[in-house]
């Protein structure tokens, strides 16, 4: 791969040093405004501006107390297997596993796990084609 011999960080990315733990391979591309709370990523991962990546949530089960009061789901990181795109403004909730040779379009709110080789877009994502192998 001659494009890009080592992982690049732009300015402005936020890795939370809460819980979770970040894992980052090799020539990555993680761009401007990014917000990682916490999250395994593979090798040959393209990151777009704005994109964030959560793996907690807060609980809001009980409605006679404030929800800032219920405490924090577990921490879950999210999974980007090697050689993904995440375009411009895509939030990755927790627990997600995106799935090697994906891409997850701009302003995309992904929810589910996304199997490898899709394209996936929308608020919530959904499998918009599969990328053809080989």
């Amino acid at each position: 791969m001659p494009y890009c011999k080592e992982t690049i960080v732009e300015h402005d990315v936020y890795i939370s040093n809460g819980a979770g733990k970040v894992s980052i391979g090799k020539h990555c591309e993680i761009n401007e405004h990014v917000f990682i709370q916490g999250a395994t990523i593979g090798n040959y991962v393209m990151i777009a501006p704005h994109v964030a990546i959560l793996n907690s949530t807060h609980h809001f089960n009980r409605t006679d107390i404030p929800m800032i009061m219920q405490g924090k789901g577990l921490n879950m990181n999210p999974v980007i297997e090697d050689d993904v795109w995440l375009g411009r403004n895509v939030v990755i909730m927790p627990g997600i596993r995106i799935g090697k040779g994906s891409i997850v379009g701009a302003g995309a709110i992904v929810t589910r796990d996304v199997p490898p080789f899709s394209i996936v877009g929308g608020v919530p994502a959904k499998i918009l084609k599969t990328r053809q192998t080989g």
